[in-house]
C-alpha cells in the first residue's frame, strides 16, 4: 500500500537511542572548545556557539543511526565509544554541509531559526559594524562550517586505514554532489539521469550507504557486509532524497523548519522537476522555466505545485519511492546481520521514505 505525507510514521525509538549518545558527545566536545577558545578571545564565542546551537536545535541523527545499526548488525558492542565518535563526526560533517549549503542556496531559515549566515548578517546590522553585512555573514557561515568539518576529523582520528578510506570517500562524494547540484541549478538542466546522479551524491550515499559501510568496517565485517549494505543503502538513500525533494516543494514549514518552495525558487534539478519537464503540457513547461529566476512570484510557485500534481510528476516520484524502498528492504532481508539490527534498519527505512520533515 502506498504511504504518503498524510501517513508519515513517527521517528523510531532506535533513532532516539542513538541520537542521545551522539548529542551528548557533540555537546561535550563543543563545550570544551568554547571554553578553550574564549580564553584566547571572547569574540570566538559567537561562531562556536552558533555551531553548537545548530547541532542541538534538532536534526534526525540519521547518519549516526545507520552507522550504529550496521555496526551492531555486524556484531559490534552498541556501547563501543568508537562508533559513538564516528556517529558524532557524521553529525558534525552533516552540519558543515548544511551551513555551507544555506550560503550556496541563499537560504534564510534552518530548523525553524535563522540560518547561520542570516543570523550573522542580522548581528552585523544590529551592531552597526563596517563593511558589507552579507559578506560578513557568509564569511562567518563558511568558518562555522569549517569548524564543524575540522571537529569531525578530530573525532575520527583513531580510525583504522580501511574505515578512514571510507570516511574520506564519503567526504569527497558529498563535495561532488554539492558541485553537481550547483552546476545543474545554474545551467537550468532538466535531464532525469543527471537529476538521479545528484540524488545519489548530494545526499543518498552520504546519508545511508557510506554510514552503513563505516559501521561494517568498525565491526570488522567489510568482506561480507559492504555489498549487502550497498544493496540496501543505495536505493534507500535515493528514496530519502526524493522524499526531501517533495517536502521542499509541498512540506509544512512548521514541521520542516524551512520555507516551502525554496527548491523551486532556487531552480534545483530534482527528479520531480525532471518528471515535470517530461510530463507537463506547454503551459506547465513555461511555468517550469520560471524556477530559479529572481522575480518568481508566490502565485507562480503555487501554480507550479498544482501543475506537478496534475501532470503526474508527483505520482511518479511517489511510485519511484515505493519501488526503491521495496528493493531496499528486500536486500535488507538477505543481509547477514543480527535480527535486532535488521528490525531497526527496517524501521529507519520506513521513516526516511515516508517522513514529513
Amino acid at each position: 500500500m502506498s504511504e504518503g505525507l498524510d501517513t508519515a510514521p513517527a521517528a523510531p525509538p532506535s533513532l532516539a537511542l542513538v541520537g542521545e549518545a551522539i548529542e551528548a558527545r557533540v555537546q561535550d566536545l563543543l563545550e570544551h572548545e568554547i571554553e578553550r577558545w574564549t580564553l584566547v578571545d571572547e569574540t570566538l564565542r559567537a561562531p562556536l556557539e552558533a555551531l553548537r546551537s545548530l547541532v542541538m536545535a534538532g536534526g534526525k541523527r540519521l547518519r549516526p543511526a545507520f552507522c550504529h545499526w550496521a555496526f551492531v548488525g555486524g556484531g559490534g558492542d552498541p556501547d563501543d565509544r568508537s562508533v559513538i565518535d564516528v556517529g558524532a563526526a557524521l553529525e558534525l560533517l552533516h552540519t558543515f554541509a548544511l551551513v555551507h549549503d544555506d550560503v550556496m542556496d541563499n537560504a534564510d531559515r534552518r530548523r525553524g531559526d535563522p540560518s547561520v549566515h542570516a543570523n550573522a548578517i542580522q548581528r552585523h546590522a544590529r551592531e552597526g559594524w563596517r563593511g558589507e553585512g552579507r559578506r560578513f555573514g557568509e564569511g562567518v557561515a563558511i568558518l562555522v562550517g569549517d569548524f564543524a568539518f575540522v571537529y569531525a576529523d578530530m573525532l575520527v582520528a583513531s580510525l583504522n586505514a580501511e574505515a578512514r578510506s571510507l570516511y574520506d570517500e564519503l567526504r569527497v562524494e558529498l563535495c561532488v554532489g554539492q558541485y553537481l547540484d550547483l552546476a545543474a541549478t545554474a545551467s537550468g538542466a532538466r535531464d532525469a539521469a543527471q537529476a538521479r546522479r545528484i540524488e545519489w551524491y548530494k545526499s543518498g550515499k552520504y546519508t545511508v550507504e557510506r554510514p552503513l559501510h563505516l559501521g561494517a568496517s568498525l565491526a570488522g565485517r567489510s568482506d561480507d557486509l559492504i555489498g549487502p549494505f550497498s544493496a540496501f543503502g543505495l536505493p534507500l538513500g535515493e528514496a530519502f532524497q526524493m522524499r526531501d525533494d517533495l517536502l521542499s516543494v509541498f512540506g509544512d514549514p512548521r514541521i520542516t523548519g524551512k520555507p516551502v518552495g525554496d527548491d523551486l525558487r532556487e531552480g534545483k534539478l530534482t527528479p520531480l522537476v525532471a518528471a515535470t519537464a517530461e510530463l507537463a503540457d506547454s503551459a506547465g513547461r513555461a511555468l517550469l522555466d520560471r524556477i530559479g529566476t529572481p522575480d518568481i512570484a508566490p502565485e507562480e510557485i503555487a501554480a507550479l505545485q498544482q501543475t506537478m500534481i496534475d501532470c503526474g510528476a508527483v505520482a511518479r516520484v511517489e511510485s519511484d519511492i515505493e519501488a526503491l524502498v521495496a528493493e531496499s528492504l528486500d536486500a535488507l532481508d538477505r543481509a547477514p546481520i543480527t535480527e535486532d539490527a535488521r528490525a531497526a534498519l527496517a524501521d529507519l527505512g520506513a521513516f526516511v521514505a515516508w517522513r514529513d520533515r
